[in-house]
């Protein structure tokens, strides 16, 4: 008899059968997509709806299923593990994602109990064997027998610690927490960990941006709160919309429509001005820039480092008809070729995007503290690259979808220390502020970090910098 090779183990894994085409389906296949292949369910969801035909209702059955499930995974696992009295790693991998989503619809959900363990049960019968189904009858059975409340103050006496307790009642793991409160520490918001670790547990609203220069109708939609460019859909498929189909509108968070406008709307534009949007992809921000450049008379450039993320670029650059280049480079030995050739620079650049957890379910297991000082390397290179490109008098907008202090504060501090006199920092809040009077900042900073919990937008970080003549 011959031992199961690794090759045989992954196509065990992948193989499938007869998963049924519902709401339950649907997400118990985007859930082994997450776990199996990396994939990100965010972009996953849309193909297994298309493929599985469903009505709206079901599709949003299917999405609250499986992001929902995702999200709470920790806490799910440290449950599961008491009722089946052995560790989650020990427990076959199906079996454990289809208990997660049992225990989803137990406790957060308004499924009846009933009906969360027998359909459950039932999909675990068909995906996998009659075995697995008495199994997970079993754990669903005895989780149905204590309240959500119930179960995590019983789980929670068994945490040493306070942000232990916090990691399992709001599923963040440990390292993260800790980010998050020191920075919100640093922005005078230390009491606010809990809001905002509920924030990162809530699904956003879909956001979209209006683009500069563009009119549409926006009666159907609620104005946003943070951005003078953003309103709110409130449900429904934002690709179904004319105004989207058109290029009038784009699905964007009102944080990353700010950080755009921060850099455009800083100073007055001179017709000709040079600007430039370093790490593009996959191009969101770079559209609303290429947008404002238009209307001042500027010329727009994008660089993306991958070819398929600068093919996205093109592609959301296609409908502004505008001046504007794409180019497929590093963008860490950009400034070098291009020495201060440019008026207005946008580095969006890489980071641990622990602040954008609520849109991306999975990202919070995907991340480890290890990524920190590599991705603070590339951060680093890429803003010494782009402060290169830029001409003296010029603006530098250094932005990052993570409130990480490691990936801001110390980014902007450290091409402060290397360039010295060189650099001045200036007053982002004091921009917003002018576009946006009730935006509520720390008047202390000259930094901006935005928070879910207060401005409904993803945690950006922004800090604005120009080169002294």
């Amino acid at each position: 008899m011959r031992s199961i090779g690794y090759a045989d183990r992954i196509a065990k894994w992948c193989s499938v059968a007869k998963t049924p085409r519902t709401s339950r389906g649907v997400a118990f296949e985007l859930l082994r997509a997450v776990e199996a292949n990396d994939a990100y369910a965010n972009l996953e969801l849309p193909k297994l709806l298309d493929e599985a035909k469903l009505d709206a209702r079901d599709s949003a059955l299917a999405q609250e299923l499986a992001f929902g499930t995702i999200r709470n995974q920790y806490f799910y696992d440290r449950l599961i593990e008491k009722c089946a009295n052995r560790k989650s790693s020990a427990i076959d991998r199906k079996s454990l994602l289809l208990a997660r989503l049992g225990v989803h619809q137990l406790l957060r959900m308004r499924v009846p109990a009933h009906a969360a363990i027998n359909e459950t049960v039932s999909l675990a019968k068909t995906v996998i064997d009659h075995g697995a189904g008495g199994f997970i009858n079993g754990i669903l059975r005895r989780v149905s027998e204590k309240t959500l409340d119930e179960w995590l103050q019983l789980l929670e006496q068994d945490s040493k610690d306070p942000i232990d307790a916090l990691a399992l009642t709001y599923s963040h793991p440990v390292w993260i927490i800790r980010a998050l409160q020191q920075a919100l520490k640093l922005d005078g918001r230390e009491s606010e960990l809990e809001n905002l670790l509920t924030a990162d547990n809530q699904p956003p609203l879909v956001n979209l941006a209006l683009m500069p220069g563009k009119r549409a109708d926006t009666d159907e939609f609620v104005a946003g709160q943070a951005s003078p460019i953003g309103y709110i859909m409130r449900e429904g498929d934002p690709g179904k919309l004319p105004q989207v189909r058109d290029g009038m509108m784009r699905v964007q968070d009102q944080g990353s429509q700010l950080s755009a406008l921060l850099l455009s709307r800083a100073k007055p534009v001179s017709a000709g001005e040079l600007w430039l949007d370093l790490c593009a992809g996959p191009g969101g921000k770079a559209a609303v820039l290429a947008a404002e450049a238009k209307v001042g008379g500027a010329h727009f450039f994008a660089n993306e480092i991958a070819p398929h993320r600068a093919k996205l670029v093109t592609q959301a650059l296609s409908k502004i008809d505008a001046q504007v280049e794409v180019s497929c480079s590093d963008g860490r030995t950009f400034g070098a070729d291009f020495s201060g050739k440019f008026d207005r620079i946008m580095l969006d650049a890489p980071c641990t995007g622990l602040g954008a957890l609520r849109r991306r379910p999975e990202a919070r297991w995907r991340k480890q503290p290890a990524d920190v000082p590599e991705l603070s390397k590339l951060q680093q290179e890429l803003l010494e690259s782009a402060w290169q490109a830029l001409k003296p008098g010029g603006l530098l907008a250094y932005v990052t979808c993570s409130p990480h202090s490691a990936e801001t504060v110390s980014i902007v501090d450290w091409l402060m220390r290397k360039f010295g006199s060189e650099v001045e920092l200036l007053d982002a809040g004091a921009v917003l502020r002018e576009m946006n009077p009730g935006l509520k900042l720390n008047s202390k900073r000259k930094t901006v970090q935005l928070w879910p919990q207060v401005h409904d937008t993803d945690a950006m970080f922004m800090a604005l910098l120009t080169k002294k003549a």
